[in-house]
């Protein structure tokens, strides 16, 4: 089944999830933990990625952040791949230390922002690993510190999210800190890292309810807010996009198309995939390119490495076929 496509447009705000493959820890120490904040403040500035909010757990990692010019998946491959090499490295491991891709959740900004920089911050203390509000205001590994003035850095968004309480700096602080201090009762707070109406409400059993389907709420488990918030992200997804998303729950494989088209045309499969330049094979590969490419929305790149041509091919083919 393919995956899901991620919304992944400059600017958007993202809630971002990251945990060790089955629940391994992906920090062993504060060598760790520095080498990946150094590493977060690096790619961050490189990439025009802003971060509001940040929590390093024993296991996994939560991040609040404003998507660059490039989006969040560059910014993420750098982030973890990188650190990936250097903890195998360091701990002299082989292979995968995250969990299968990173989730990432689409917010709304004005409803949601806010909420997701306390309930982030307030993990440690969820979790037990301080004792108390004073604790968490001392603890390195996430960013409330540095919003309350008691540590620097100079890539957290740090005034952005002061900018959202009254006042001048001293004042902002303090409705910061009674925010926290508010929030640290909630417990668990799903709703906020499900994701989408479809946790908003309840469940299935709400969002398909005669109700909601009178009032044609929309609904996606990577967007975090409300129907018309929801509807309007989807809008503004690009066709490619919106053809991925269709994608969910098709049977058809790159391989499986190969075959079909293949077998439809009677070209031999072992002459599409060694680059043979045949007209008939061509126009086949083409073919072939295009499905792939527009139906179950695979990179080109992807499709190159699998037909056995250059990317720029395998661009020229769909172009033609689109044209």
């Amino acid at each position: 089944m393919p995956r899901q496509a991620r919304l992944d447009s400059p600017g958007t705000l993202h809630h971002v999830m990251v945990r060790g493959i089955e629940g391994i820890p992906i920090f062993r120490g504060n060598p760790d933990r520095q080498s990946f904040i150094q590493r977060l403040r690096d790619v961050s500035i490189e990439t025009g990625t802003r971060v509001l909010a940040w929590a390093l757990m024993e296991n996994h990692v939560h991040l609040l952040l404003f998507s660059g010019i490039r989006g969040i998946s560059q910014f993420m491959r750098r982030l973890l791949t990188g650190y990936a090499i250097e903890f195998n490295r360091r701990h002299e491991r082989f292979g995968h230390l995250f969990q299968n891709r990173y989730k990432s959740i689409v917010c709304e900004e004005d409803a949601y922002l806010l909420e997701l920089v306390r309930y982030i911050h307030l993990n440690p203390l969820r979790r037990l690993v301080v004792k108390d509000m004073e604790h968490l205001e001392e603890y390195p590994w996430t960013g409330h510190g540095v919003l309350v003035g008691k540590m620097e850095n100079d890539w957290q968004e740090r005034k952005y999210v002061l900018d959202l309480f009254p006042g001048r700096e001293k004042k902002a602080i303090q409705g910061y800190r009674e925010f926290m201090r508010k929030g640290k009762d909630q417990g668990q707070r799903p709703e906020l890292v499900g994701g989408g109406l479809l946790r908003s409400l309840g469940g299935w059993s709400q969002v398909l309810s005669p109700q909601a389907a009178s009032e044609r709420m929309e609904h996606d488990a990577r967007i975090l807010g409300g129907g018309d918030f929801v509807a309007g992200i989807l809008k503004e997804a690009d066709q490619k996009l919106r053809r991925q998303m269709k994608a969910e729950g098709k049977a058809e494989s790159i391989e499986v198309i190969l075959q079909k088209v293949c077998s439809e045309e009677g070209v031999k499969e072992e002459d599409l995939k060694k680059g043979n330049r045949n007209r008939k094979v061509s126009r086949v590969r083409a073919k072939v390119a295009y499905r792939l490419n527009h139906e179950l929305g695979v990179p080109k790149a992807e499709i190159a490495r699998h037909l056995g041509v250059c990317t720029s091919a395998i661009a020229k083919a769909v172009r033609n076929l689109e044209s």
